[in-house]
Formats: structure tokens, C-alpha cells, sequence
């Protein structure tokens, strides 16, 4: 069981970098001109609480004391984040409604949504575990 406790937080991690690729600058243009209508919506509504798009590299960081570094972030790849916006509602069906209607999807983009929680795993375990 996982001892974690969700917040009214909500992660929308939209993967892929290249969706766009193919598009006539005007056909781009109306594309853009609606996800940016979708992301005032998102600020007008109140449940906005930001959004960064993300380079297409990075690295990995990994193993005892981060001792292993390499490129952890292909932009070929379909599955890359491109970006996250939070938001804050009720539910997590709420949440995936309010992804649903990012006009990107039709384009071959993907939203990932992940409630937010109030601890680490770890350390939800540790406090479990004091209680207990």
C-alpha cells in the first residue's frame, strides 16, 4: 500500500518534442494561437499554478554519489518531456479533462498526469512506519 497522500495538485507532463514537425507556418500558427487560448483558459479559471517548457537535452544523473552522467534526454525520442504545466483541482478525472482538451493532442503530443503528492515515497514509508 502506497502511504502516500495526494494533494489538489496535478502534473500534466506533455511528451513529445517533434509533434509539430511537418506544419506550414500558418497551419503552426493556428495550433499555437489555440494552445495558448487552452493555457489562458487554464490561468482564468484560477487552477494555474505554472507551466515551463523544457529544453530538448539533458543528462542522467545516477548511481552512489552521482558517479555515472550521461545524456539522459533524447530529443528524437517521442516520449521526451517537453514541458509540464501544474494545476490545482478536485480529482484526477478532472484532471485528465482538463488534458483532454489541449489542442496539441491532435497532433501527435501526449499528456502524462500525475497527482501530486505530500511527501516522497520514502519518506511517507519512514513516517507509516512511526506511527505504526
Amino acid at each position: 500500500m502506497n502511504p502516500q497522500n495526494p494533494t489538489d495538485e496535478y502534473l500534466l507532463l506533455i511528451r513529445g518534442t517533434h509533434w509539430n514537425h511537418g506544419m506550414s507556418p500558418s497551419e503552426l500558427q493556428h495550433v499555437m494561437t489555440d494552445f495558448y487560448a487552452w493555457v489562458d483558459r487554464l490561468g482564468k479559471t484560477g487552477i494555474h499554478r505554472g507551466a515551463q517548457p523544457l529544453m530538448e537535452e539533458g543528462k542522467l544523473v545516477s548511481g552512489p554519489r552521482g558517479t555515472s552522467v550521461t545524456d539522459g534526454v533524447f530529443a528524437e525520442s517521442k516520449e521526451a518531456i517537453a514541458g509540464y504545466f501544474r494545476i490545482a483541482v478536485g480529482s484526477m478525472e478532472e484532471a485528465v479533462r482538463i488534458a483532454q482538451e489541449c489542442p496539441i493532442l491532435q497532433y501527435g503530443a501526449s499528456i502524462e498526469v500525475r497527482p501530486i503528492a505530500d511527501l516522497c515515497r520514502p519518506m511517507a514509508e519512514v513516517k507509516a512506519a512511526g506511527k505504526e
